[in-house]
């Protein structure tokens, strides 16, 4: 990890689920940093949509976080492309109201889990062996949700991911704090994206948490900064 001298040079930075509403709030927060920027994301045609205008200079790839070949082939493209990988933003997942626990599908059980952990999974495989083998070190920071501290119907298996990917912040802290790399999480409530406005229309949307204002608190918790910062998981309420 960079130790926020005048003259180090830019963080390179890999965003996961970088074409969405948060990740596109994020590469901006990092851009205006000046970081060289690796933005990851299934959707090809979503990706040029957010990027091409405004970050050219960008590595756009459009990757599938389930298929780990792909993930490592993302991984090997950044080194290759800028010399090393200083942070990664694991911002891939997915929220799916769902049925009571006793009634749970295997589709509803895998798609929260798929989503939200072995997407973050595949790409710390790819990511964090890289980060160890260069001097420096690096920061990993994973999007948890406030919904995970507690389970609420119909929000069992989404819970349950969520929370996982708190337990494997803390676990990832504790094997890597002392080799150089910082693993956080945050963790939000409702995010004000248009998609949430138009599925809640009698809701306050300024209670919500805006994109740009959760995008800070990761890129903080990505920066030289936040390096004393281990396993933390940080709760993002916005006025709620």
């Amino acid at each position: 990890m960079k130790d926020g001298t005048i003259g180090a040079p830019p963080q390179v930075v890999v965003v996961t689920g970088a074409a969405g509403n948060l990740g596109r709030a994020v590469a901006e927060a990092f851009a205006r940093d000046g970081a060289r920027l690796v933005l990851v994301d299934r959707d090809a045609n979503a990706l040029r949509a957010a990027f091409a205008a405004t970050l050219p200079e960008a590595l756009c790839l459009p990757v599938d976080l389930l298929a780990r070949a792909e993930v490592e082939a993302m991984a090997a493209q950044a080194l290759e492309r800028f010399g090393r990988i200083d942070a990664l933003c694991n911002l891939a997942g997915g929220f799916r109201m769902g049925e009571a626990v006793h009634e749970t599908s295997e589709q509803t059980w895998e798609a929260m889990m798929d989503l939200n952990v072995a997407t973050l999974l595949n790409a710390v495989r790819a990511v964090v062996p890289r980060m160890l083998a260069q001097p420096g070190g690096g920061a990993i920071v994973n999007v948890g949700a406030a919904a995970a501290l507690g389970g609420g119907a119909h929000m069992g298996a989404y819970a349950a991911a969520k929370s996982a990917v708190i337990r494997l912040t803390e676990s990832m802290a504790a094997e890597l704090r002392t080799r150089g790399i910082n693993v956080n999480c945050v963790m939000p409530t409702v995010l004000d994206t248009p998609e949430n406005r138009e599925a809640m229309p009698d809701a306050d949307p300024t209670n919500w948490v805006a994109p740009r204002d959760l995008a800070s608190v990761i890129r903080f918790l990505a920066s030289p900064a936040a390096r004393a910062v281990h396993g933390a998981a940080v709760p993002v309420r916005g006025m709620v």
